[in-house]
């Protein structure tokens, strides 16, 4: 049952999660409104234009840290992508892709110890955000500007 327990805490997590997410999602009218501002191709962005969206992706990362073939704490977190104008339907279409190369980075950061000990140091936070647009840039290309942690949380058990 100690084995087992975590693995039944992980799948809860994802499934609530996901469920969260779709849930709360807003409307695409809604979202493409907000931060929707077009030029054409060319045309440089006006002073006090914006000159990039930002994307939230839709459910957050649950990453396990593993320790002594245990889970010894779970770290939660949300992304968002600062992209280029026009691009955030792009993302939504690569989401999948995107969400899959994230998850790999984030399990070999955990598996490395990057989310052990001071896991928010600065350093730390730099070689991870370095990383996700690494990965981010592979599937978008230069519509990629930064990727943002918003929120982040380790779970100790």
């Amino acid at each position: 049952m100690q084995k087992l327990l975590p693995i039944i805490l992980v799948v809860l997590g994802t499934g609530a999660g996901l469920g969260a997410g779709v849930f709360l999602r807003p409307p695409v009218e809604a979202a493409e409104g907000d931060t929707e501002t077009t030029t054409t191709e060319g045309e440089a962005a006006k002073p006090g234009e914006p000159i990039s969206e930002f994307v939230k992706l839709t459910n957050q990362f649950i990453v396990p840290v593993v320790e002594k073939n245990r889970i010894s704490s779970l770290v939660i977190l949300s992304l968002s992508l600062e992209v280029s104008l026009g691009a955030t339907e792009q993302v939504y279409a690569q989401e999948p892709k995107l969400r899959d190369g994230f998850l790999q980075l984030l399990f070999d950061h955990a598996n490395t110890g990057g989310f052990r000990g001071s896991f928010t140091d600065a350093d730390n936070l730099v070689t991870l955000r370095v990383g996700l647009k690494e990965v981010a840039s592979k599937v978008m290309g230069d519509k990629i500007k930064s990727v943002l942690i918003t929120d982040m949380i380790r779970q100790d058990s």
